[in-house]
C-alpha cells in the first residue's frame, strides 16, 4: 500500500527544484581539483562549503577530518541520529573532490561556470559526484517533509571524501582510524550511474585489481644477434613465450588456483543481466573495437562484471628507435593487471602468479617483479539482500508512482574504486544509488548531468530512509 508519505515526496522534489539548483551551482563553482596542490585551498573550501550546507538542513552533527599526508584534502563527516532505537544506520558515501578540466580548449563552456542547455547541466563534478551527493540533501529534505519527522527515519551518516580522485591514498587509513564513527548496517554508493535514461537500474558489484611489473634479463649487456643469437636465451622472446601461456585456446587463465574462490554467477544473476538492453555493436563502438573476444562460455557483459581477467598492459625490451639494431637484449619488460571478483583477494592472487611466473622462468634468465600496490579489493552485494531490495524499490517508485513502481535493472562495474574499503572496514554491505548515465563525460570535457535525473535521485533518496526503517 502506497503511504501518504510517499505521495508527498515529488511535489515536494519538484516545489524545491530551483532552490537545490541554486546551491549545486555554488558548489560546482569551487574548483576542488584534489590532483593539483595548488588547488588544496579550493578542495577545503569545498568541504567547508558542504560542511554549512549540511548543519543548515539540521544535521547535529557535522565534522571536517583531516587525512594523513599533509595534502590538505579533508573528508567531511556528519551525523543525524533517528530517534528511534530500533532504527538502522546508514551511511551516504560520495566524494566532493574533482577531476583536472586539461584541456580547457575542449570545453565549450568553463568548466566551473554552471550552464544549462536543454535538460542538461554542464559543469565539472555535475555529475562525478557533487550532483549525485547533493540530490541527498534535497532527498533528506523531502523524506523529513513528507513523513512530518523531527529526524530521518534512519540514522544516517554522510561521509564525503576530498580525495577520490586523486585514488584515495588516505581513505582507508582515516576509515580505520574512524571506525567507530563510521560504523553502519549499510552504505549507500552514489558514486556511480545507471544503464540509460529510459532503464533504471542499480550496481551490485564492483571488481577488484592488482598491477604490477615483470621482468627478465640475460646477458649483462645486449649482445651482436650474430655471434650471440641462437646460442643464448633471449629473455625478450621468452618473455613473449611465457605470457603468451597465461591464457589457453578458450581464454582461461591457466595460473593455478587463479579461479579458486570466485563467486560464480547464478541464473538469476545471468536472466538479470541478459534484461538489460545492450547494444553490443555499440559498446564495440565505445570500445573502438570490431570484435569481441574473451573466456568462453560467458557474454560479454558476463565477462566484463563477473569475470576475473589477466591483461598485458605494456611490453618492451631491446630496440625500439628506428631502423635496425640485431641485438640479443638484455633484458624485458611487461605491464600486467589482473581484475578480481568477489572471493578473490589481491595479495593472495600476486602470489600465484608470482609463483607461476617463476616456476616458468628459462634457465639462463632471471626473473624479477614489483607490484604497484597491495591492489583494490572487489565487492559485491547479492540481488536478494534486503538492502539491495530496498534501493529497487526506492527507485522503481522515483522512476514510475508511487503505487506503480517501475521495473530497475541490476548491472555491475568492471573497474574499480574504494567500495571495497567502504565494505571491509564498516563491516557492512554496499549498495548503489546513482542517476549518472554513460554519456555524462566523467572525467572528460563538456561533463554534464541531465537536469531531471537529478531529481529523480533526489525522490529516491526521499524513499528509501522509509523503506530501510520499514523493512529493517
Amino acid at each position: 500500500m502506497t503511504s501518504a508519505s510517499d505521495k508527498a515526496v515529488r511535489p515536494y522534489v519538484a516545489d524545491h527544484a530551483d532552490e537545490f539548483f541554486a546551491e549545486l551551482d555554488e558548489w560546482l563553482r569551487i574548483p576542488s581539483i584534489s590532483s593539483d596542490p595548488t588547488s588544496a585551498p579550493e578542495v577545503r573550501r569545498s568541504a567547508e562549503w558542504l560542511a554549512a550546507k549540511l548543519r543548515d538542513i539540521g544535521f547535529p552533527t557535522v565534522e571536517i577530518w583531516e587525512t594523513a599526508g599533509g595534502a590538505g584534502l579533508p573528508t567531511v563527516f556528519a551525523e543525524w541520529p533517528s530517534g528511534d532505537a530500533d532504527a538502522p544506520t546508514v551511511a551516504v558515501y560520495g566524494h566532493h573532490d574533482v577531476q583536472p578540466v586539461t584541456p580547457l580548449e575542449l570545453w565549450d563552456t568553463p568548466p566551473f561556470e554552471p550552464t544549462v542547455k536543454g535538460d542538461r547541466l554542464y559543469a565539472r563534478g555535475s555529475a562525478d559526484d557533487k550532483g549525485q551527493l547533493a540530490f541527498h540533501l534535497l532527498g533528506l529534505r523531502a523524506h523529513l517533509a513528507a513523513t512530518g519527522r523531527p529526524a530521518p527515519a534512519v540514522n544516517l551518516k554522510i561521509i564525503a571524501e576530498g580525495e577520490e580522485e586523486s585514488g584515495s591514498p588516505n581513505f582507508r587509513a582515516l576509515l580505520e582510524e574512524k571506525r567507530d564513527r563510521v560504523k553502519a548496517d549499510v552504505v549507500v554508493v552514489s558514486d556511480t550511474g545507471m544503464w540509460d535514461r529510459e532503464t533504471p537500474s542499480t550496481c551490485t558489484g564492483m571488481r577488484g585489481m592488482i598491477t604490477g611489473q615483470f621482468d627478465l634479463s640475460g646477458p649483462a649487456t645486449d649482445v651482436h644477434s650474430g655471434s650471440f643469437g641462437g646460442g643464448i636465451p633471449n629473455p625478450l622472446t621468452e618473455l613473449v613465450r611465457l605470457l603468451g601461456r597465461v591464457h589457453d585456446d578458450d581464454k582461461h587463465v591457466v595460473i593455478p588456483g587463479f579461479y579458486d574462490g570466485v563467486v560464480e554467477l547464478t541464473e538469476t544473476d545471468r536472466e538479470m543481466f541478459a534484461k538489460l538492453p545492450f547494444d553490443e555493436q555499440a559498446w564495440l563502438g565505445n570500445a573502438r573495437s570490431t570484435a569481441t573476444a574473451g573466456e568462453a562460455g560467458f557474454t560479454t557483459l558476463e565477462r566484463v562484471w563477473a569475470r576475473p581477467t589477466f591483461e598485458l598492459n605494456g611490453f618492451w625490451g631491446g630496440h625500439t628507435g628506428p631502423g635496425h639494431k640485431t641485438i640479443v637484449p638484455a633484458s624485458a619488460h611487461a605491464k600486467i593487471s589482473m581484475r578480481l571478483v568477489a572471493g578473490q583477494q589481491p595479495l593472495e592472487m600476486a602470489k600465484k602468479f608470482e609463483d607461476w611466473f617463476y616456476a616458468n622462468v628459462p634457465a639462463g634468465l632471471t626473473g624479477t617483479h614489483h607490484w604497484e600496490s597491495d591492489g583494490v579489493k572487489p565487492c559485491m552485494t547479492p540481488l536478494d539482500h534486503p538492502a539491495v531490495q530496498a534501493i529497487s524499490r526506492s527507485m522503481g517508485k522515483a522512476f514510475g508512482e508511487p503505487d506503480a513502481p517501475r521495473e530497475v535493472l541490476f548491472t555491475r562495474e568492471g573497474g574499480s574504486g574504494p567500495e571495497a574499503d567502504l565494505q571491509e572496514v564498516i563491516d557492512a554491505p554496499v549498495v548503489f544509488l546513482g542517476v549518472s548515465l554513460p554519456s555524462d563525460g566523467w572525467h572528460s570535457p563538456n561533463e554534464s548531468m541531465t537536469i531531471p535525473l537529478l531529481l529523480k535521485g533526489a525522490e529516491a533518496a526521499a524513499y528509501l530512509w522509509s523503506d530501510l526503517a520499514e523493512k529493517r
